[in-house]
């Protein structure tokens, strides 16, 4: 049971994620940061079924929460006004697909000449110790760097959102 609502899950993160950027509904940014928060939600689900909790309760709390939140008061800053739809360039469409079928496949190799079964299961399930161990010790770089990056994204946004006082 426990596979089968693994492949649920990740198909309906594939989906949402996939609703986030090619939205048929509603050309509304809103719609597609709600499906967002829908993608979020069914990754917390794929780690629930994987037993990371802890993970989990750290996706729902901060990325649907907090970030979704920041992102929305964004959008709303904003004050999008309704585009016009824009023509699809064929080149531009069969350049993206033929990056997108390339990306698959390559995925699918790496998939196929992964060996399985060969890793250390981890020692204590759902502990946090062992994840703080990774993540401020052999994944202390990128760790920083995201922080950096989200900091320069926040004071983008204030500049974006700022308005001309002239």
């Amino acid at each position: 049971m426990q596979d089968v609502l693994f492949y649920i899950f990740a198909g309906l993160t594939l989906g949402f994620g996939f609703l986030v950027v090619a939205n048929p509904f509603s050309r509304n940014p809103v719609t597609s940061a709600l499906f967002l928060v829908l993608t979020i939600v069914s990754l917390a689900a794929l780690f629930v079924t994987l037993h990371a909790f802890f993970l989990a309760a750290v996706q729902i709390l901060v990325c649907a929460g907090a970030v979704m939140v920041v992102f929305l008061f964004v959008i709303m800053l904003l004050a999008l006004e309704v585009e016009e739809r824009r023509q699809v360039k064929k080149l531009g469409l069969v350049g993206g697909s033929a990056v997108a079928l390339a990306f698959a496949a390559l995925v699918g190799t790496a998939i196929v000449r992964s060996p399985t079964g060969t890793g250390q299961p981890p020692t204590l399930e759902g502990s946090t110790h062992v994840l703080g161990e990774l993540l401020f010790r052999q994944y202390l770089l990128p760790f920083e760097i995201l922080s950096v990056l989200l900091l320069v994204a926040m004071v983008g946004v204030i500049l974006l959102s700022k308005k001309d006082l002239k």
